[in-house]
């Protein structure tokens, strides 16, 4: 018994080293940037990608300024290829109410009197002890009354510019984009992310996408440091809070 208290002891004493390491990031000072190497658009921008077949280029294009390569004056300059960057719109103004209201209500009355029913009432009241009367057989009354009342209101707005790197070319030609920016002012960090897939036709000659026409997108836009963590509930917390009935 006592090794399996020991067993769990050093589980839990664990389990709380390694929920504390996120908060120890930013003990006495501000919290640290995430590394940027490794990250997948970093991994995207090295990546040489397959050689295109192009027609060899006359010696007069090369110097033209109407030439219709990417690099050129007029060129395309949206992104198309594997570490290519876009600019990501995000600017949500979003606003839901829902009202309902409901009310309900029902009343019944029943009664059943046989105060001459062949004599038998009068013969049974005899027997029954006193006040007791068999003249009103039956009375029921009964009332029932509903009412509901929701609400439901929402209002969202977010206006956000990030640059995100193209990390994969689907074999539809649909763009696989992935992007992360970090703001950090005195001891707090601000986290932007966004991902999911875009059209090449739905970027814009700017170079720009709107989040609306990203398909699967997944935007979080969040924080860490030290008032982040005043405004948190503790794990212990949030464990109560989930397994008590009450």
């Amino acid at each position: 018994m006592m090794q399996i208290l020991r067993i769990f002891g050093l589980l839990l004493a664990l389990v709380f080293a390694v929920s504390a390491c996120g908060r120890l990031d930013h003990l006495g000072k501000p919290p640290s940037f995430t590394e940027i190497t490794e990250t997948p658009e970093h991994v995207a921008m090295l990546w040489p990608g397959l050689p295109l077949y192009s027609q060899p280029q006359r010696q007069v294009d090369r110097s033209s300024l109407w030439s219709g390569g990417q690099t050129s004056l007029l060129g395309d300059q949206r992104a198309m290829k594997k570490g290519d960057i876009l600019t990501v719109v995000i600017e949500l103004d979003e606003k839901a109410e829902i009202s309902n209201d409901t009310n309900r209500s029902r009343t019944g009355s029943e009664s059943l009197e046989v105060p001459q029913l062949f004599g038998l009432p009068q013969r049974a009241d005899e027997r029954l002890p006193d006040g007791a009367s068999l003249g009103n057989a039956v009375s029921v009354d009964s009332a029932s009354s509903t009412k509901g009342k929701g609400s439901v209101k929402r209002k969202e707005k977010l206006t956000l510019r990030v640059a995100a790197t193209v990390v994969d070319v689907l074999p539809n030609g649909v763009l696989s984009i992935a992007g992360s920016q970090e703001l950090r002012v005195n001891f707090e960090m601000r986290e932007l992310l966004v991902s999911g897939f875009v059209r090449p036709q739905d970027i814009s000659r700017q170079n720009e996408v709107t989040y609306d026409k990203i398909a699967s997108a997944r935007v979080s836009y969040g924080g860490r440091g030290q008032i982040t963590d005043v405004q948190q509930p503790r794990y212990g917390q949030q464990i109560l809070d989930a397994v008590l009935p009450f």
